[in-house]
Protein backbone atom coordinates (compact mmCIF):
# COMPACT_ATOMS: atom_id res chain seq x y z
CA UNK A 1 0.00 0.00 0.00
CA UNK A 2 2.88 2.38 0.75
CA UNK A 3 4.32 2.12 -2.77
CA UNK A 4 0.85 2.58 -4.27
CA UNK A 5 0.34 5.77 -2.28
CA UNK A 6 3.78 6.98 -3.34
CA UNK A 7 3.02 6.23 -6.99
CA UNK A 8 -0.35 7.98 -6.83
CA UNK A 9 1.38 10.91 -5.13
CA UNK A 10 3.82 11.15 -8.06
CA UNK A 11 0.89 11.22 -10.45
CA UNK A 12 -1.03 13.84 -8.49
CA UNK A 13 2.00 16.15 -8.44
CA UNK A 14 3.28 15.42 -11.98
CA UNK A 15 4.64 18.54 -13.65
CA UNK A 16 3.29 17.58 -17.08
CA UNK A 17 -0.23 17.24 -15.70
CA UNK A 18 -0.12 20.71 -14.16
CA UNK A 19 0.90 22.41 -17.41
CA UNK A 20 -1.50 25.34 -17.96
CA UNK A 21 -1.91 24.52 -21.65
CA UNK A 22 -2.82 20.91 -20.87
CA UNK A 23 -5.28 22.11 -18.27
CA UNK A 24 -6.81 24.34 -20.98
CA UNK A 25 -7.39 21.21 -23.05
CA UNK A 26 -8.90 19.37 -20.10
CA UNK A 27 -11.20 22.33 -19.41
CA UNK A 28 -12.40 22.36 -23.01
CA UNK A 29 -13.14 18.62 -22.91
CA UNK A 30 -14.91 18.36 -19.55
CA UNK A 31 -11.88 17.04 -17.72
CA UNK A 32 -13.26 18.20 -14.37
CA UNK A 33 -16.28 15.97 -14.97
CA UNK A 34 -13.95 13.02 -15.74
CA UNK A 35 -15.16 12.87 -19.34
CA UNK A 36 -11.55 13.21 -20.52
CA UNK A 37 -8.52 11.60 -18.88
CA UNK A 38 -4.83 11.14 -19.64
CA UNK A 39 -3.84 7.58 -20.54
CA UNK A 40 -0.83 5.57 -21.66
CA UNK A 41 2.83 6.42 -21.47
CA UNK A 42 2.73 9.63 -19.45
CA UNK A 43 0.58 8.02 -16.76
CA UNK A 44 2.48 4.72 -16.74
CA UNK A 45 5.94 6.28 -16.63
CA UNK A 46 4.97 8.75 -13.91
CA UNK A 47 3.65 5.95 -11.72
CA UNK A 48 6.85 3.95 -12.31
CA UNK A 49 9.10 7.00 -11.76
CA UNK A 50 10.61 6.54 -15.23
CA UNK A 51 12.29 9.46 -16.92
CA UNK A 52 10.32 10.58 -19.95
CA UNK A 53 11.81 11.91 -23.18
CA UNK A 54 8.52 11.89 -25.09
CA UNK A 55 6.63 15.11 -24.38
CA UNK A 56 3.44 14.22 -26.27
CA UNK A 57 0.41 13.28 -24.19
CA UNK A 58 -2.40 10.84 -24.95
CA UNK A 59 -5.91 11.58 -23.77
CA UNK A 60 -9.04 9.42 -23.81
CA UNK A 61 -12.47 11.01 -23.94
CA UNK A 62 -16.16 10.22 -23.99
CA UNK A 63 -16.66 13.01 -26.52
CA UNK A 64 -17.02 12.22 -30.21
CA UNK A 65 -14.22 13.43 -32.49
CA UNK A 66 -16.39 16.14 -34.04
CA UNK A 67 -17.23 17.44 -30.55
CA UNK A 68 -13.54 17.44 -29.62
CA UNK A 69 -12.73 19.59 -32.67
CA UNK A 70 -15.60 22.01 -32.05
CA UNK A 71 -14.81 22.44 -28.36
CA UNK A 72 -11.09 22.85 -28.98
CA UNK A 73 -11.54 25.47 -31.67
CA UNK A 74 -14.04 27.35 -29.51
CA UNK A 75 -11.37 27.49 -26.79
CA UNK A 76 -8.70 28.73 -29.21
CA UNK A 77 -6.91 25.38 -29.32
CA UNK A 78 -5.64 24.13 -32.70
CA UNK A 79 -7.24 20.85 -33.79
CA UNK A 80 -6.10 18.44 -36.50
CA UNK A 81 -8.14 15.38 -37.61
CA UNK A 82 -5.04 13.16 -37.78
CA UNK A 83 -6.90 9.89 -37.25
CA UNK A 84 -10.50 10.89 -37.13
CA UNK A 85 -11.77 7.66 -38.72
CA UNK A 86 -10.41 5.84 -35.67
CA UNK A 87 -11.52 8.53 -33.25
CA UNK A 88 -8.24 10.43 -32.88
CA UNK A 89 -7.81 14.20 -33.03
CA UNK A 90 -4.53 15.96 -32.34
CA UNK A 91 -4.72 19.16 -30.32
CA UNK A 92 -2.03 21.77 -29.87
CA UNK A 93 -2.19 24.36 -27.11
CA UNK A 94 1.02 26.34 -26.80
CA UNK A 95 3.82 23.79 -26.50
CA UNK A 96 1.51 20.96 -25.49
CA UNK A 97 0.55 18.40 -28.13
CA UNK A 98 -2.16 15.93 -27.13
CA UNK A 99 -3.65 13.06 -29.10
CA UNK A 100 -7.27 12.78 -28.04
CA UNK A 101 -9.04 9.51 -28.82
CA UNK A 102 -12.70 8.78 -28.22
CA UNK A 103 -13.40 5.71 -26.07
CA UNK A 104 -13.68 2.66 -28.30
CA UNK A 105 -14.48 -0.99 -28.43
CA UNK A 106 -13.53 -3.46 -31.15
CA UNK A 107 -16.22 -4.74 -33.48
CA UNK A 108 -13.98 -6.75 -35.83
CA UNK A 109 -10.28 -7.16 -36.56
CA UNK A 110 -8.04 -8.97 -39.04
CA UNK A 111 -4.87 -8.80 -36.97
CA UNK A 112 -3.73 -5.57 -38.56
CA UNK A 113 -6.70 -3.18 -38.60
CA UNK A 114 -9.56 -3.06 -36.14
CA UNK A 115 -13.12 -1.95 -36.87
CA UNK A 116 -14.23 0.02 -33.83
CA UNK A 117 -17.25 1.85 -32.53
CA UNK A 118 -17.23 4.78 -30.17
CA UNK A 119 -18.66 4.63 -26.69
CA UNK A 120 -18.60 6.04 -23.18
CA UNK A 121 -17.63 2.88 -21.26
CA UNK A 122 -14.18 3.36 -19.74
CA UNK A 123 -13.79 -0.25 -18.75
CA UNK A 124 -14.50 -1.50 -22.27
CA UNK A 125 -12.01 1.01 -23.63
CA UNK A 126 -9.43 -0.32 -21.19
CA UNK A 127 -10.17 -3.92 -22.16
CA UNK A 128 -9.23 -3.30 -25.80
CA UNK A 129 -5.75 -2.03 -24.90
CA UNK A 130 -2.69 -4.26 -24.99
CA UNK A 131 -1.12 -4.53 -21.51
CA UNK A 132 -2.42 -3.85 -18.04
CA UNK A 133 0.19 -1.18 -17.36
CA UNK A 134 -1.08 0.75 -20.41
CA UNK A 135 -4.71 0.76 -19.21
CA UNK A 136 -4.17 3.31 -16.45
CA UNK A 137 -5.81 6.73 -16.62
CA UNK A 138 -5.32 10.03 -14.81
CA UNK A 139 -7.95 12.71 -14.32
CA UNK A 140 -7.20 16.38 -14.78
CA UNK A 141 -6.71 16.57 -10.99
CA UNK A 142 -4.12 13.76 -11.05
CA UNK A 143 -6.43 11.15 -9.60
CA UNK A 144 -5.65 7.63 -10.80
CA UNK A 145 -8.40 5.67 -12.53
CA UNK A 146 -7.55 1.95 -12.73
CA UNK A 147 -10.52 0.05 -14.15
CA UNK A 148 -8.67 -3.26 -14.61
CA UNK A 149 -6.49 -3.28 -11.50
CA UNK A 150 -3.29 -2.82 -13.46
CA UNK A 151 -1.40 -0.68 -10.94
CA UNK A 152 0.35 -3.65 -9.28
CA UNK A 153 1.55 -4.93 -12.67
CA UNK A 154 2.79 -1.42 -13.47
CA UNK A 155 4.74 -1.07 -10.24
CA UNK A 156 6.09 -4.64 -10.49
CA UNK A 157 7.26 -4.06 -14.07
CA UNK A 158 5.13 -6.99 -15.25
CA UNK A 159 4.14 -6.85 -18.91
CA UNK A 160 0.87 -8.75 -18.92
CA UNK A 161 -1.67 -8.87 -21.71
CA UNK A 162 -5.17 -7.75 -20.83
CA UNK A 163 -7.47 -10.78 -20.80
CA UNK A 164 -6.63 -13.59 -23.22
CA UNK A 165 -3.14 -13.01 -24.71
CA UNK A 166 -3.99 -14.93 -27.90
CA UNK A 167 -7.03 -12.73 -28.48
CA UNK A 168 -5.08 -9.53 -27.84
CA UNK A 169 -2.45 -10.64 -30.36
CA UNK A 170 -5.06 -11.70 -32.91
CA UNK A 171 -6.47 -8.16 -32.75
CA UNK A 172 -3.10 -6.69 -33.70
CA UNK A 173 -0.11 -8.95 -34.29
CA UNK A 174 2.28 -6.07 -33.78
CA UNK A 175 1.59 -6.63 -30.09
CA UNK A 176 4.06 -9.51 -30.22
CA UNK A 177 6.85 -6.98 -30.86
CA UNK A 178 5.38 -4.55 -28.34
CA UNK A 179 5.36 -7.31 -25.70
CA UNK A 180 9.10 -7.71 -26.11
CA UNK A 181 9.81 -3.99 -26.35
CA UNK A 182 7.95 -3.22 -23.14
CA UNK A 183 9.48 -6.25 -21.44
CA UNK A 184 12.87 -4.70 -22.20
CA UNK A 185 12.00 -1.07 -21.44
CA UNK A 186 9.72 -1.52 -18.42
CA UNK A 187 9.95 -5.19 -17.41
CA UNK A 188 13.67 -5.65 -16.70
CA UNK A 189 13.77 -8.24 -19.54
CA UNK A 190 11.56 -10.63 -17.60
CA UNK A 191 8.81 -12.21 -19.67
CA UNK A 192 5.33 -13.00 -18.44
CA UNK A 193 4.99 -16.77 -19.10
CA UNK A 194 1.47 -16.61 -20.52
CA UNK A 195 2.39 -13.71 -22.78
CA UNK A 196 5.58 -15.39 -23.94
CA UNK A 197 3.76 -18.62 -24.80
CA UNK A 198 1.15 -16.68 -26.77
CA UNK A 199 3.90 -14.85 -28.68
CA UNK A 200 5.51 -18.17 -29.54
CA UNK A 201 2.20 -19.51 -30.84
CA UNK A 202 1.82 -16.39 -32.99
CA UNK A 203 5.40 -16.31 -34.28
CA UNK A 204 4.50 -17.94 -37.60
CA UNK A 205 1.66 -15.50 -38.30
CA UNK A 206 3.54 -12.19 -38.38
CA UNK A 207 4.27 -11.93 -42.11
CA UNK A 208 1.12 -9.87 -42.71
CA UNK A 209 2.56 -6.99 -40.70
CA UNK A 210 4.05 -4.13 -42.66
CA UNK A 211 7.83 -3.82 -42.65
CA UNK A 212 7.49 -0.20 -41.52
CA UNK A 213 5.54 -1.07 -38.38
CA UNK A 214 7.89 -3.88 -37.44
CA UNK A 215 10.93 -1.73 -38.21
CA UNK A 216 9.66 1.03 -35.95
CA UNK A 217 9.38 -1.42 -33.05
CA UNK A 218 12.81 -2.92 -33.74
CA UNK A 219 14.40 0.53 -33.95
CA UNK A 220 12.85 1.57 -30.65
CA UNK A 221 14.04 -1.66 -29.04
CA UNK A 222 17.59 -1.21 -30.25
CA UNK A 223 17.72 2.21 -28.63
CA UNK A 224 17.10 0.82 -25.14
CA UNK A 225 19.82 0.51 -22.51
CA UNK A 226 19.53 -3.29 -22.29
CA UNK A 227 17.89 -5.45 -24.96
CA UNK A 228 20.23 -8.33 -25.88
CA UNK A 229 18.43 -10.86 -23.68
CA UNK A 230 15.13 -9.80 -25.22
CA UNK A 231 16.45 -10.20 -28.76
CA UNK A 232 17.76 -13.62 -27.80
CA UNK A 233 14.32 -14.66 -26.59
CA UNK A 234 12.70 -13.31 -29.75
CA UNK A 235 15.15 -15.35 -31.83
CA UNK A 236 14.47 -18.45 -29.76
CA UNK A 237 10.78 -18.43 -30.67
CA UNK A 238 11.40 -17.32 -34.29
CA UNK A 239 9.92 -13.84 -33.99
CA UNK A 240 13.17 -12.58 -35.52
CA UNK A 241 15.98 -14.44 -37.26
CA UNK A 242 19.21 -13.75 -35.44
CA UNK A 243 22.27 -16.02 -35.37
CA UNK A 244 23.77 -17.02 -32.04
CA UNK A 245 26.99 -15.22 -32.93
CA UNK A 246 25.11 -11.94 -33.42
CA UNK A 247 23.44 -12.33 -30.05
CA UNK A 248 26.81 -12.90 -28.39
CA UNK A 249 28.15 -9.73 -30.03
CA UNK A 250 25.11 -7.72 -28.93
CA UNK A 251 25.52 -8.98 -25.37
CA UNK A 252 29.23 -8.06 -25.42
CA UNK A 253 28.45 -4.61 -26.82
CA UNK A 254 26.01 -3.87 -23.98
CA UNK A 255 28.71 -4.73 -21.45
CA UNK A 256 31.42 -2.73 -23.21
CA UNK A 257 29.55 0.40 -24.31
CA UNK A 258 29.26 3.34 -21.95
CA UNK A 259 25.90 4.15 -23.48
CA UNK A 260 24.49 1.50 -25.82
CA UNK A 261 23.02 3.07 -28.96
CA UNK A 262 20.80 1.86 -31.75
CA UNK A 263 23.51 2.81 -34.28
CA UNK A 264 25.99 0.52 -32.53
CA UNK A 265 23.54 -2.37 -32.47
CA UNK A 266 22.56 -1.84 -36.10
CA UNK A 267 26.27 -1.82 -36.97
CA UNK A 268 26.61 -5.27 -35.42
CA UNK A 269 23.49 -6.48 -37.23
CA UNK A 270 24.83 -5.19 -40.57
CA UNK A 271 28.27 -6.74 -40.12
CA UNK A 272 28.74 -9.42 -42.77
CA UNK A 273 25.17 -8.99 -44.05
CA UNK A 274 23.54 -7.68 -47.20
CA UNK A 275 22.85 -4.10 -46.12
CA UNK A 276 20.10 -3.54 -48.68
CA UNK A 277 18.32 -6.71 -47.56
CA UNK A 278 18.41 -5.65 -43.89
CA UNK A 279 17.17 -2.19 -44.80
CA UNK A 280 14.30 -3.63 -46.83
CA UNK A 281 13.38 -6.16 -44.14
CA UNK A 282 12.50 -3.40 -41.68
CA UNK A 283 12.14 -0.42 -44.05
CA UNK A 284 14.92 1.38 -42.23
CA UNK A 285 15.62 4.99 -43.13
CA UNK A 286 18.72 5.96 -45.05
CA UNK A 287 19.84 7.92 -41.98
CA UNK A 288 19.69 4.83 -39.76
CA UNK A 289 21.69 2.84 -42.30
CA UNK A 290 24.24 5.63 -42.80
CA UNK A 291 24.86 5.91 -39.04
CA UNK A 292 25.26 2.16 -38.70
CA UNK A 293 27.62 1.90 -41.67
CA UNK A 294 29.76 4.78 -40.40
CA UNK A 295 29.99 3.11 -36.98
CA UNK A 296 30.89 -0.19 -38.61
CA UNK A 297 33.61 1.38 -40.78
CA UNK A 298 35.04 3.17 -37.75
CA UNK A 299 35.03 -0.12 -35.83
CA UNK A 300 36.92 -1.77 -38.69
CA UNK A 301 39.64 0.87 -38.47
CA UNK A 302 39.84 0.47 -34.68
CA UNK A 303 40.34 -3.27 -35.10
CA UNK A 304 43.11 -2.56 -37.62
CA UNK A 305 44.91 -0.47 -35.01
CA UNK A 306 44.06 2.76 -36.85
CA UNK A 307 42.35 4.62 -34.02
CA UNK A 308 43.69 7.97 -35.21
CA UNK A 309 42.19 7.47 -38.65
CA UNK A 310 38.89 6.31 -37.17
CA UNK A 311 38.74 9.48 -35.06
CA UNK A 312 39.61 11.64 -38.07
CA UNK A 313 37.19 10.11 -40.54
CA UNK A 314 34.30 9.15 -38.23
CA UNK A 315 34.62 11.57 -35.32
CA UNK A 316 31.11 11.45 -33.88
CA UNK A 317 30.88 7.68 -34.26
CA UNK A 318 34.29 6.62 -33.01
CA UNK A 319 33.62 6.35 -29.26
CA UNK A 320 30.73 3.96 -29.82
CA UNK A 321 32.74 2.20 -32.53
CA UNK A 322 35.39 1.29 -29.94
CA UNK A 323 32.81 -0.91 -28.16
CA UNK A 324 31.47 -2.27 -31.46
CA UNK A 325 35.00 -3.16 -32.54
CA UNK A 326 35.67 -5.05 -29.33
CA UNK A 327 32.35 -6.90 -29.60
CA UNK A 328 33.15 -7.94 -33.18
CA UNK A 329 36.68 -9.06 -32.35
CA UNK A 330 35.95 -10.66 -28.98
CA UNK A 331 38.19 -8.24 -27.12
CA UNK A 332 37.87 -7.35 -23.45
CA UNK A 333 36.92 -4.27 -21.45
CA UNK A 334 40.56 -3.43 -20.71
CA UNK A 335 41.32 -2.77 -24.37
CA UNK A 336 38.16 -0.72 -24.73
CA UNK A 337 39.20 1.39 -21.73
CA UNK A 338 42.66 1.92 -23.21
CA UNK A 339 41.20 3.07 -26.53
CA UNK A 340 38.87 5.46 -24.73
CA UNK A 341 41.81 6.98 -22.86
CA UNK A 342 43.65 7.43 -26.15
CA UNK A 343 40.60 9.11 -27.68
CA UNK A 344 40.26 11.53 -24.77
CA UNK A 345 43.88 12.57 -25.21
CA UNK A 346 43.54 12.88 -28.97
CA UNK A 347 42.94 16.25 -30.63
CA UNK A 348 42.00 15.88 -34.29
CA UNK A 349 42.82 19.06 -36.24
CA UNK A 350 41.78 19.89 -39.76
CA UNK A 351 44.02 18.44 -42.47
CA UNK A 352 46.33 21.42 -43.21
CA UNK A 353 47.00 20.83 -46.92
CA UNK A 354 44.66 21.39 -49.86
CA UNK A 355 44.73 20.66 -53.56
CA UNK A 356 45.45 24.34 -54.18
CA UNK A 357 48.67 23.99 -52.15
CA UNK A 358 49.83 21.21 -54.47
CA UNK A 359 49.08 23.26 -57.55
CA UNK A 360 51.07 26.16 -56.13
CA UNK A 361 53.93 23.73 -55.60
CA UNK A 362 53.96 23.12 -59.33
CA UNK A 363 51.85 19.97 -59.72
CA UNK A 364 49.77 19.85 -62.89
CA UNK A 365 45.98 19.64 -62.44
CA UNK A 366 44.61 16.13 -62.74
CA UNK A 367 44.34 12.79 -61.04
CA UNK A 368 47.87 12.98 -59.65
CA UNK A 369 46.84 15.85 -57.37
CA UNK A 370 44.17 13.75 -55.71
CA UNK A 371 46.51 10.79 -55.31
CA UNK A 372 49.25 12.93 -53.77
CA UNK A 373 46.76 14.64 -51.46
CA UNK A 374 45.56 11.23 -50.25
CA UNK A 375 49.16 10.11 -49.72
CA UNK A 376 49.96 13.19 -47.66
CA UNK A 377 46.80 12.74 -45.64
CA UNK A 378 47.90 9.19 -44.83
CA UNK A 379 51.36 10.42 -43.75
CA UNK A 380 49.72 13.07 -41.58
CA UNK A 381 47.34 10.61 -39.92
CA UNK A 382 50.14 8.12 -39.28
CA UNK A 383 52.14 10.87 -37.59
CA UNK A 384 49.34 11.28 -35.06
CA UNK A 385 48.45 14.60 -36.75
CA UNK A 386 51.84 15.96 -35.66
CA UNK A 387 53.14 17.11 -39.07
CA UNK A 388 52.34 20.72 -39.90
CA UNK A 389 51.55 22.25 -43.27
CA UNK A 390 55.09 23.25 -44.15
CA UNK A 391 56.52 19.85 -43.25
CA UNK A 392 53.90 18.13 -45.40
CA UNK A 393 54.61 20.47 -48.33
CA UNK A 394 58.30 19.66 -48.00
CA UNK A 395 57.26 16.00 -48.19
CA UNK A 396 55.90 16.74 -51.66
CA UNK A 397 59.26 18.04 -52.84
CA UNK A 398 61.08 15.10 -51.30
CA UNK A 399 58.81 12.62 -53.01
CA UNK A 400 58.95 14.11 -56.50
Amino acid sequence: MVRQREAEGRLASAAWLALPDLQRIFAALDGAQARTRAVGGAVRDTLMAHDRTDTDIDLATELLPTDVIERAEAAGIAAYPTGIAHGTVTLRAGNVVAEVTTLREDVDTDGRHAVVRFGTDWRRDAQRRDFTLNALYAGSDGRLFDPLGGLDDCLDGRIRFIGDPDQRIAEDRLRVYRFFRFSASHGHQHFDPAGLEACERASGTLTSLSAERVGTEITRMLGLARVARTLSEMARIDVIQLAARKIEQLEAYEKLAQFARSSGRFALLLSGEDVEAVQALWRLSNEVIADAEATLKAAGLVNMGALNEAAYRYGKYVEDAVAVAAALAGRDAEEVAENRLRLRALVVPKFPVSGADLLRKGMAPGKAVGLELARLERVWIDSGFALDRETLLDEISASR
